[in-house]
């Protein structure tokens, strides 16, 4: 059976291509590590790709804001390709960086509210400090996004490690907005949700590393095909990557459900 082959884009900076490639590699599919040089200049297509995954990392060195160079480059030199994929229902995939560039990009879209003005981004944590830890995650169990129906409900525990990754939003109405367009694709658990427990973080620190409005931690578009998350579900696709604790509660079913899509 031919494996469906997955963009993994690398810009200067993108240091986590590589984890991302041994994610997908277990999932099923058949990762390609692709420059956005190459993009750019045509000597690979995004046609060819069942899928694509934009990694985390520290993009152009985060010179613009986190993720903005690299949003930038998406709008300017591939809306029309992003546009297809999209419209075919090719899932899109951002972590950390790469949700930081879907945002900032418009590929995520806004919620429905007025014009002009941007409703929803990422910016500095709440604490003021890079955070690395780990966290417990949950898929909403109500999500748009037709290729995570399947992990609706289901929990993973992995690192964050970021900077900006607080979600912030520009009035508290829009938080109900995007629970109604069912856009909110994963949110923080508290510290014993990956024990059974299901309870949102509530804001509190670290469940909730870096402050974001209404615990969320990844969005999907309005067409369901375009997902992001701060956290690096890749960082726990095998047991031995955790520190410690009861098994279990891996990232690997949401490289599993993304590379299903792309067949």
């Amino acid at each position: 059976m031919t494996l469906p082959p997955i963009l993994i884009l690398h810009a200067p900076g993108t240091n986590r291509d590589a984890e991302a490639a041994v994610a997908v590699e277990l999932a099923g599919g058949d990762p390609r590590i692709v420059s956005m040089t190459d993009l750019r200049t045509g000597v690979v297509s995004m046609s060819e790709f069942g899928g694509l995954l934009l990694p985390g990392g520290f993009s152009y060195g985060d010179a613009l804001g986190a993720g903005a160079r690299l949003a930038l480059e998406l709008r300017t030199w591939l809306s029309d390709e992003l546009a297809d994929a999209v419209r075919s229902g090719r899932p899109l995939l951002g972590i950390c960086n790469g949700f930081q560039a879907l945002l900032k990009s418009g590929l995520l879209g806004e919620p429905s509210g007025p014009e002009g003005r941007r409703r929803v981004t990422l910016t500095d944590n709440a604490n003021g400090r890079f955070e690395c830890r780990w966290v417990t995650l949950r898929v909403e169990p109500v999500v748009r996004s037709g290729w995570l129906g399947s992990m609706a409900g289901m929990k993973i525990r992995c690192p964050v490690a970021h900077g900006e990754g607080r979600v912030a939003v520009s009035d508290s109405e829009v938080i109900g907005t995007l629970e109604s367009e069912r856009r909110i694709a994963f949110r923080y658990l508290s510290e014993d949700g990956h024990e059974g427990g299901d309870r949102l973080a509530g804001g509190l620190y670290p469940a909730n590393p870096n402050g974001s409005a209404g615990d969320i931690a990844g969005l999907c578009d309005a067409t369901g095909a375009v997902v992001g998350l701060m956290p690096h579900p890749e960082d726990h696709v095998v047991d031995w990557q955790r520190p410690g604790g009861p098994p279990g509660a891996r990232g690997l079913p949401l490289f599993k459900a993304f590379v299903d899509a792309a067949r």
